[in-house]
């Protein structure tokens, strides 16, 4: 499976089976993380088998269930943290897609008591996401319109379009969407977040979906 079917494949899920990431899957997914770890200077940690991470009230109140593996999205603290762990956090998510994996981008419904993972001297841990074998696929969250979430003078390039198509994809807290994408010109982009809870990671998210939808060989951020 490519990033592009991955995309569009990949809905949040918050119930698991009892199979086990194991074998290849489990051997892969620790190599990309540390491989995130080395490109972005992040401290993300893959927690395996660990069940009592999500046995609190609010996760089930939010119907989480079955969930025993997560990843920790954790690293030094800095103006940029979120916006790291956002877009590393999703090349992640949509990696495990490709691997067959299913997952959830979680904030508050877990007991953090009960984690873990690590957290070193001036880190801090940003947000994780449950992961494991879905006992569904998820179903695709309500879009808004491209007209919405971009700001162009002219009619825009194809790639910037798919671009738009592929960021309004990406998954974002309580459905929010609140993030636009300007073309300056023809090759340079202006994402911006907008006000609302989670806001930040949620344009990094958004805008590593941009890359791949519109090509990274095709424009520069501003």
């Amino acid at each position: 499976m490519d990033l592009f079917k991955a995309i569009n494949e990949r809905h949040s899920v918050r119930t698991y089976t009892e199979k086990k990431i194991e074998g290849k899957v489990k051997e892969d997914l620790y190599s990309f993380i540390e491989q995130c770890n080395q490109e972005s200077g992040l401290h993300l940690q893959l927690i395996l088998d660990k069940p009592e991470t999500f046995s609190s009230f609010m996760a089930h109140y939010s119907h989480f269930s079955g969930v025993k593996n997560y990843i920790a999205l954790v690293g030094k603290k800095s103006y940029d943290l979120e916006e790291k762990c956002g877009y590393f956090g999703e090349k992640i998510v949509l990696y495990a897609q490709t691997l067959g994996l299913n997952t959830c981008w979680v904030a508050l419904t877990y007991s953090k008591s009960k984690t873990k993972f690590k957290i070193d001297k001036n880190e801090k841990l940003c947000l994780v996401i449950a992961l494991g074998y879905g006992e569904n696929q998820g179903i695709p969250h309500k879009s808004k319109s491209r007209e919405n979430v971009m700001t162009v003078k002219e009619n825009p390039p194809e790639w910037f379009i798919k671009g738009i198509d592929a960021a309004l994809l990406a998954p974002t807290a309580i459905n929010q969407q609140k993030f636009t994408f300007s073309l300056i010109n023809n090759h340079t982009v202006l994402a911006k977040a907008g006000l609302g809870f989670y806001s930040k990671i949620d344009l990094s998210i958004a805008k590593y979906h941009f890359e791949i939808g519109a090509g990274k060989e095709n424009f520069q951020w501003k």
